[in-house]
């Protein structure tokens, strides 16, 4: 999903917009990778990882 407050080099408007070409490409981009492509960046991995390591605490954690 494209921010709203994203403003396009090329038309100035915003690219949510789709008023030029540059923006409906990019609009196309977007609906190709869907929600879980921010998943799988770096930001993902942390979350992945964090989430780890916070069940394995609860799991080490005696009663």
């Amino acid at each position: 999903m494209v921010a709203d407050w994203l403003v396009c080099a090329n038309c100035a408007g915003r690219v949510s917009e789709g008023r030029c070409a540059t923006c409906r490409a990019q609009l196309a981009r977007q609906r190709e990778r869907g929600p879980w492509e921010a998943l799988t960046g770096p930001a993902g991995l942390l979350a992945l990882v964090l989430a780890l390591a916070a069940i394995a605490l609860m799991v080490a954690r005696p009663a």
